[in-house]
């Protein structure tokens, strides 16, 4: 029988413990990625962390997720990935979620932070590709197979090919199909034929699909996905809940308002490279994220003092929904 976690679980014995499973409907709603502050020296910081994931969780939010991309995972000590699990883990809520990417240089760490994560009260795990070297698709559903097995957790596979190596349809399919804890899929491909061909080939399977891309937000909810997984909604979550909220209500001619005000952020967010444009904004809302990972040129250091005077005049249109 394939589960899906309904909250927290308990986990037993040690090293690769099990979770207890509970069975339940999709992992449904709208999740905020969430950005890694960090002080001068590189390493989190956790204060302004918890205040990133109070701004996060306003109502409609269903929960936070870190580690992602949003999250700068690769720039990360596996030491502060652990802390920022824990420290999240302890700052959400009951009855909101904590959903944790456990991208990795290695199966072993992804499998490490997997079961870190789920130790500390994840309820479900965002396991994307390897990065950097190129692997065919059989390549990597063995090994999406083999961390799901060994974490015998509810695992959803995170296709982001800007970034790792991508994912195709039919092996998204065939995992889906074939393994017990890879229970749903986050895509950031980008790719709207997507959305779709998904919802058409789940049928009454109770797997879940969570739109990746903010772009595709509207797109995927009209498709039948079950909510998102948004680095916007880190940055601005009153926008993406109401647009998430009007879009279950059916109300479209709101909720396509919304995904215009939102198309309009994200086209002056693509200037920079993930998620600078989203820390930058996060400033402009008294949240300092810390220094960026390299060093800012006179063209970077123009380009962030023109975005965040037109995110400051912008905000206020997207606080008023």
């Amino acid at each position: 029988m394939r589960f899906h976690a309904t909250g927290r679980m308990p986990m037993t014995g040690s090293g690769g413990a099990t979770p207890v499973p509970v069975v339940t409907d999709r992992l449904s709603g709208l999740f905020a990625a969430i950005v890694t502050p960090v002080h001068d020296n590189g390493h989190v910081d956790l204060d302004t962390l918890d205040r990133i994931v109070d701004h996060a969780l306003v109502p409609g939010v269903s929960g936070i997720c870190v580690g992602g991309a949003t999250g700068e995972y690769p720039h990360l000590e596996v030491e502060d990935r652990l802390r920022v699990v824990e420290r999240a883990a302890a700052r959400v809520p009951s009855g909101r979620s904590l959903l944790v990417g456990i991208g990795g240089p290695t199966m072993g760490r992804s499998i490490e932070l997997g079961e870190a994560a789920m130790a500390a009260g994840a309820r479900a795990l965002l396991l994307p590709m390897p990065m950097f070297f190129r692997y065919e698709q059989s390549d990597l559903g063995v090994f999406a197979a083999q961390v799901s097995r060994a974490l015998r957790a509810p695992c959803l596979l995170y296709n982001l090919p800007v970034f790792t190596n991508g994912l195709t349809s039919s092996t998204i399919l065939a995992l889906l199909r074939d393994e017990e804890f890879i229970v749903g899929l986050k895509d950031s491909s980008g790719d709207a034929a997507n959305l779709r061909l998904m919802a058409q080939a789940r049928g009454s399977e109770p797997w879940s699909f969570l739109a990746g891309d903010d772009r595709l937000m509207l797109s995927a909810l009209d498709a039948g996905w079950d909510g998102a997984i948004s680095g916007v909604a880190g940055l601005c979550p009153e926008l993406i809940a109401a647009l998430h909220e009007h879009t279950a209500a059916g109300r479209q001619t709101d909720a396509a308002r919304l995904q215009a005000l939102l198309d309009e952020l994200i086209v002056q967010l693509s200037k920079f490279p993930t998620p600078w444009g989203i820390r930058a904004g996060l400033a402009v809302r008294d949240l300092q994220t810390g220094p960026l990972p390299l060093p800012l040129t006179a063209m970077r250091r123009h380009q962030i003092a023109a975005f965040t005077s037109w995110f400051a005049d912008w905000l206020p249109r997207a606080l008023d929904v």
